[in-house]
């Protein structure tokens, strides 16, 4: 793992000399500041896990230290030391993000404790940052129900792999679980304990991608009004999920494979290497060997990241999964919303089984929690599926498993208005998943305007829980 930087900064000799031999013993990687000016400029410069401040000081004090640090990197950790010890100073300090205040002399085990405690609080509050974004309605449960030989293949390949340092390229329709795999992954590995940083590459603006990954420093572009650590430094000792890494744009490609090569990057508007250690993974819905065909994806990042590969299962070949799959999320979802359903009838479960489910796990999901919420009885009745699973839309695969909505009139007749707005509610939700929520991309897939897009939204008051349900 990376070492953790940490700048020392006193203005005696002894104290800066005593501080560093005994942090470069701990395994730490050290810099010292003879004065709070001298730590101000390799503040600006570079980002540090903790900064050990003694207060006074002829320059720049270490309340101004603080100050500065705060201001800049607000993710390092600081504490402060003194000879002059009084409570009005250190509830200053706490008062400005220090995270502890010692007073000389102290123990050489006090101040290991001390800055050992500070780094793992920093290290907790940055994974729980991490936590929240990950936060997206899905459990680890729906990646372990499955008793088809499709998914034990997936599970066992899975557990052979994980706690190998190896990249994998996850591949499949959308909706398969191919982010739940990654999770398993890493939670299988020895980087459990460490953050797992999904980057949704094809939902980041093209001219923001790298500064999201490799972070910028202030005043490097427009907009850039303050330091930032990219997610790749925020997820060192674990693991990166690349998501839909087929929309990386090309020059970020080579960004891209010179950091997997080498496994260093720098800031934008940097000039200082940055090391981290991380293990990647990426996921895919498209075929990058006919985009590298094409000419939009690289060869040779192709070959770095497709090491192993597991390709996931699309649900309608795996039918005997379907059950299980949907009594999990209507035990889930009458839970959650409060709902006294304990089953599913024969006749839903019948439509759920011979359903095709364009969108996979995810689709039967939605199509469920719509079921509890719109269920009266104590059972899920096919009266709470979707009209258009009952009303006689069919699918056809082709060889390559792609797949396009064949229409036929049953001898019963159809709801033709009803057909219609399922339809095309499911392409507008198709587009909102393809695009991870951006509506004016959403829009431009279906060469609709963005005014016309937004129109429909609100016609068929898809909120947005159930926009968000299909990006999840």
């Amino acid at each position: 793992m990376s070492k953790n930087k940490i700048l020392v900064v006193d203005d005696e000799k002894s104290m800066r000399e005593f501080l560093e031999i005994m942090l470069r013993r701990d395994g730490y990687e050290v810099e010292t500041a003879e004065s709070g000016a001298v730590a101000v400029e390799k503040i600006e410069k570079r980002f540090f896990d903790a900064l050990i401040c003694d207060v006074k000081m002829p320059d720049i004090d270490g309340l101004g230290v603080l100050r500065k640090v705060k201001e800049t990197w607000p993710d390092t950790a600081v504490i402060m030391i003194t000879a002059y010890a009084s409570t009005e100073t250190a509830v200053e300090a706490m008062k400005q993000g220090a995270l502890d205040y010692i007073t000389k002399p102290f123990k050489v085990e006090e101040i290991r404790i001390v800055i050992k405690r500070a780094l793992e609080r920093k290290c907790l509050e940055r994974q729980n940052k991490l936590l929240k974004k990950q936060l997206d309605g899905w459990d680890t449960h729906s990646l372990i129900i499955g008793k088809s030989p499709a998914m034990h293949r997936v599970f066992s390949l899975v557990e052979k792999i994980a706690d190998t340092p190896t990249n994998v390229l996850l591949t499949g329709e959308s909706g398969t679980g191919k982010e739940l795999v990654a999770k398993a992954i890493h939670h299988e590995s020895s980087r459990q304990d460490e953050p797992f940083v999904t980057i949704h590459c094809g939902a980041i603006p093209e001219n923001l991608i790298e500064s999201e990954l490799f972070g910028h420093v202030k005043g490097s572009f427009t907009g850039a009004i303050q330091n930032k650590i990219g997610l790749l430094e925020m997820a060192n000792g674990g693991t990166v999920f690349l998501d839909e890494v087929g929309e990386i744009p090309l020059p970020m490609q080579v960004k891209l494979l010179r950091f997997i090569q080498e496994r260093t990057f720098r800031r934008v508007g940097c000039t200082e290497n940055i090391s981290v250690n991380v293990r990647i993974i990426c996921a895919t819905n498209k075929d990058l060997e006919e985009e590298i065909e094409r000419g939009s994806f690289r060869e040779d990042l192709y070959y770095r990241l497709n090491v192993i590969q597991i390709l996931l299962p699309p649900l309608r070949q795996r039918k005997e999964d379907i059950q299980l799959l949907a009594e999990h999320f209507v035990g889930k979802y009458a839970a959650a919303l409060s709902r006294k359903i304990d089953g599913i009838s024969d006749a839903a479960m019948d439509r759920l089984a011979n359903y095709a489910y364009p969108g996979n796990v995810r689709e039967l999901e939605n199509i469920l929690e719509r079921a509890v919420a719109l269920e009266s009885s104590a059972s899920i009745q096919d009266s709470s599926l979707p009209s258009d699973m009952v009303h006689g839309v069919k699918r056809e695969w082709n060889a390559q498993g792609r797949g396009q909505d064949i229409l036929r009139l049953p001898d019963e007749g159809v709801h033709l208005e009803d057909l219609v707005e399922n339809i095309e509610k499911r392409m507008i939700q198709q587009a909102l998943e393809r695009t991870h929520g951006v509506k004016k991309r959403a829009a431009e897939l279906l060469h609709v305007s963005f005014r016309s897009f937004r129109y429909r939204l609100e016609k068929y008051a898809m909120n947005d829980r159930e926009q968000a349900a299909v990006n999840e």
